[in-house]
């Protein structure tokens, strides 16, 4: 039986074990040979048939993102090996009748990581021990915030950027709890005038609709911290303040959190991460926007910053 909770305007926090930093450090490596070669073989010409037109020959990226190199530990650093298979399970190829069969994502994994450079070893990778085996951490450069010569200058005031982005967003994750993403079927198009919000929420609907809100809420969370933003009172956003740093890391956890379950196609799993979304926000909110006017966070007492 379901335990349903409805948040409709708070959004939660810290990971689950499985996702913490200290599960990571126990599982081994793909450095240690846990996939064969015949693995590997079997996995290759999968590759070409199915994703070398979007990944390219090499593994580079084309249309997708690569399979190799810095570019693919980038976006899978540290990650556990059953997430990658998952994905490739549960989502590939796009657009395709059906995905590929849990086999056949195995061997595929074994392939991608053969082109990586991490060694064959003698026992093959199998579904039981896929969430015990990790890649490896990168180290990553530094970026800055403004990258280029684009300024990251904030237009929006706190509220107007949580509004935009965190509160719709969260709002698709949250929904999870009353509705399977797999049942959301595209209504027939030609039934009424035509209108770019209702045709928009056709393009990307279902599990898509919800891996694309968690990366939302991942990517966004940053701009939090963005020296000068104001709060819609008027007073500037406490970027400098611990609290509000770790306020901030708990929503891109957390979306990170809800694009792994999302990724996963489990409907359990997905409605498990709202409540970890729930408190991300939540826990925010008690601080600095629910006080003052009755609870409601409205006045001069949102964005407070008592010692």
């Amino acid at each position: 039986m379901r335990v349903i909770s409805i948040v409709a305007t708070t959004c939660a926090a810290a990971l689950v074990a499985a996702f913490t930093p200290t599960a990571l450090a126990q599982q081994r490596s793909v450095t240690e040979g846990v996939y064969t070669a015949d693995q590997a073989a079997r996995g290759g010409p999968v590759y070409q048939e199915q994703c070398a037109s979007c990944h390219g020959d090499a593994l580079e990226g084309l249309v997708g993102p690569p399979l190799a190199g810095d570019g693919f530990l980038s976006i899978w650093s540290a990650r556990p090996v059953v997430e990658l298979v998952d994905k490739i399970h549960n989502t590939m190829p796009l657009q395709a009748a059906e995905p590929l069969s849990r086999e056949q994502s195995i061997d595929l994994t074994a392939y991608v990581l053969q082109a990586g450079g991490f060694p064959a070893g003698q026992a093959a990778l199998a579904d039981p021990g896929l969430a015990g085996i990790a890649l490896p951490t990168a180290a990553g450069p530094a970026v800055s915030a403004g990258g280029g010569d684009v300024p990251l200058a904030p237009l929006a005031n706190l509220a107007q950027l949580m509004r935009a982005i965190a509160f719709p967003a969260s709002n698709i994750v949250f929904n999870v709890q009353i509705k399977n993403p797999a049942d959301d079927v595209p209504p027939p198009t030609g039934t009424r005038s035509f209108d770019f919000v209702e045709w928009g929420s056709t393009v990307y609907p279902g599990w898509e609709a919800i891996d694309l809100a968690a990366l939302a809420l991942a990517e966004s969370a940053p701009l939090f911290l963005v020296a000068g933003r104001r709060c819609e009172n008027g007073r500037p956003v406490p970027v400098d303040r611990a609290d509000w740093q770790e306020y901030t890391a708990a929503v891109v956890e957390a979306g990170r959190a809800a694009y792994r379950a999302s990724q996963s196609r489990d409907w359990d799993a997905a409605i498990a991460v709202t409540d970890l979304l729930n408190e991300a926000c939540d826990n925010c909110h008690k601080v600095y926007r629910d006080v003052g006017a009755e609870g409601r966070g409205q006045g001069a007492d949102r964005c407070r910053q008592d010692p």
